[in-house]
């Protein structure tokens, strides 16, 4: 099996809670144009496509009149689709990757496995509800939404910190870190790496 050769996707998700277009290029520079309308979530989206070296577009428009829930959660559908769709069959990438990230006083650290075997590990106790008007536990709703989508088994373990903003910025950077690694072409690599020949 060959890796495939353009390794983009492009997904449009239409709903009557929202309106979501995402671009996505794994092999690209971090450039960045994000716009959910949800502030804090376009900053933590921008820190993973950087500290991933990933190309994102992202449209969102949403019902934030009601709260932020709907379009936070569906631009992690959407952003775990176009993972999804750009890896294909996985074939030649090394599926693991981890990453530390300090930032301050806080550590996190971020494990993934592109196995198609979705699943969320979520160890970020937060004292606080907000970051400014963010509502912090949809940080969670993201990546559970994420990790579905993409087929990805996910940990996130803060191994300790205090200042919230600084807390899920460092999950966001080690996630993109991770997944950059993740995602990765192995030379040596054909077809899926698996012992059972198949994800």
């Amino acid at each position: 099996m060959a890796v495939k050769s353009s390794r983009t996707a492009e997904i449009v998700r239409a709903t009557k809670e929202t309106d979501i277009q995402v671009s996505l290029g794994l092999d690209g520079a971090g450039k960045i144009d994000v716009q959910t309308g949800v502030g804090f979530m376009d900053h933590m989206l921008t820190l993973l496509a950087v500290h991933g070296f990933f190309d994102l577009h992202i449209r969102a428009a949403g019902d934030l009149d009601i709260d932020d829930h709907h379009t936070v959660e569906d631009v992690g559908i959407c952003l775990g689709q176009a993972f999804a769709d750009a890896l294909g069959d996985k074939s030649g990438i090394c599926r693991y990757g981890h990453a530390y990230v300090p930032m301050d006083e806080t550590l996190a650290r971020v494990c993934v496995d592109f196995s198609n075997r979705p699943y969320l590990y979520y160890n970020v106790p937060l004292e606080d509800r907000k970051v400014g008007t963010f509502d912090t536990p949809l940080a969670k709703e993201f990546l559970r939404a994420l990790s579905l989508h993409a087929g990805l088994t996910l940990h996130v373990d803060l191994l300790h910190g205090e200042n919230t903003h600084h807390i899920l910025e460092a999950v966001f950077k080690a996630l993109g870190r991770a997944m950059a690694e993740a995602t990765t072409v192995h030379d040596q690599l054909t077809g899926q790496l698996s012992s059972k020949g198949t994800l």
